[in-house]
């Protein structure tokens, strides 16, 4: 038996559908004793997204970014976020949005991004999966400040710190987004061993 034969969609009630869609689901779940139990969910529909850990061997640095973020700072967290680049899909594959994002907020033209692997960042409520990539990086792949796009409301300091360094700003509290522990901690067990 799979999953598909264990769910069954009833409704699904559009609540928002602005920048992304919020919706209401009705839904039948076969329980693991084989009843029938109806539930509805909110979720919330936001696309895929890439992010991206450019690393330097060499010199034992990463490149992360700083920049205000609305719902942390709503949820009582007043520091600016300090993340991994990121961005969501729209309708581009993975690797070339993450490599686009690259250009756009941290201003570097990587050559090789590898994916890492793949996660559901909140699946109890969004639709939303991050593909995740590493890339070496040098100085000579930087083609500007970075900084994201102005008109898309973006305002986004580059940061380049020693994996040391960004390791322990996770354990201080000053790195708290998910995807960025994520990738750090990735780097740490199979980059910078």
């Amino acid at each position: 038996m799979t999953v598909s034969d264990r769910v069954r969609v009833k409704n699904v009630n559009v609540l928002s559908d602005r920048h992304y869609r919020l919706n209401e689901v009705e839904f039948e779940y076969r329980r693991g004793n084989g009843e029938w139990q109806t539930q509805k969910r909110e979720v919330f529909d936001r696309g895929h997204a890439a992010t991206l850990l450019p690393y330097n061997l060499a010199n034992g640095t990463v490149v992360l970014t700083r920049q205000f973020r609305l719902p942390p700072y709503l949820a009582g967290h007043d520091d600016f976020m300090i993340e991994a680049a990121a961005g969501m899909l729209d309708d581009e594959t993975p690797e070339n949005r993450i490599r686009a994002e690259a250009e756009e907020e941290i201003g570097y033209r990587l050559h090789d991004v590898r994916k890492v692997f793949e996660a559901f960042m909140s699946p109890g409520s969004v639709t939303e999966k991050l593909h995740f990539f590493v890339a070496e990086y040098e100085a000579a792949m930087r083609i500007s400040d970075g900084g994201g796009i102005v008109e898309e409301g973006e305002d986004i300091e580059v940061l380049e710190l020693s994996i040391d360094q960004a390791l322990a700003m996770i354990s201080d509290g000053r790195i708290v987004d998910a995807k960025t522990i994520m990738l750090l901690q990735h780097a740490a067990l199979n980059i910078f061993r």
